[in-house]
């Protein structure tokens, strides 16, 4: 037998993805619902609700007025879809969970509110950012650095 077929091949690291921890997911998770919740009760409980919508009309100037023409303002300009395809945009160049979170929250506010095409482009690009590699200097949520973690192999 030669040297060569008797040595094993070097270990290969494969790169780490930028996968939130479990804990990490589920907040995420949590404030999409919100945000989901947010804004169907912003969308027919205050935006489509008729006698809401004849009264702030008619004139009335009350809070629930000034909260239906600020969300109208902000769909009609299309803020939650560009802050979700902002927010996509920089997961995709440097993935972190400030991103991400802030992605997921305004694309769901978009997707209810009008915005249809900048949040579903803002969803497709947070969908991809998940197959980028980590940053080196801290994991994904946990903030390890990633110089103290170990490679799979070496614990066995």
């Amino acid at each position: 037998m030669t040297h060569l077929a008797m040595t094993e091949p070097p270990a290969v690291l494969s790169p780490k993805l930028f996968l939130p921890s479990k804990r990490c997911a589920l907040t995420l998770a949590l404030m999409v619902l919100v945000a989901l919740g947010l804004a169907l009760f912003l969308r027919y409980g205050l935006i489509q609700n008729t006698p809401i919508g004849l009264a702030c009309e008619a004139g009335e100037e009350s809070f629930t007025c000034t909260v239906r023409l600020a969300v109208i303002l902000l769909f009609v300009r299309g803020v939650f879809g560009w802050t979700a395809l902002a927010a996509a945009v920089v997961q995709v160049i440097r993935p972190n969970r400030i991103a991400l979170g802030i992605g997921l929250a305004a694309a769901a506010l978009g997707l209810v509110l009008y915005n249809l095409r900048l949040s579903g482009l803002a969803v497709a690009l947070l969908v991809l950012s998940l197959a980028r590699v980590a940053p080196e200097s801290r994991a994904a949520c946990g903030g390890v650095p990633a110089s103290t973690r170990r490679p799979a192999s070496e614990g066995r």
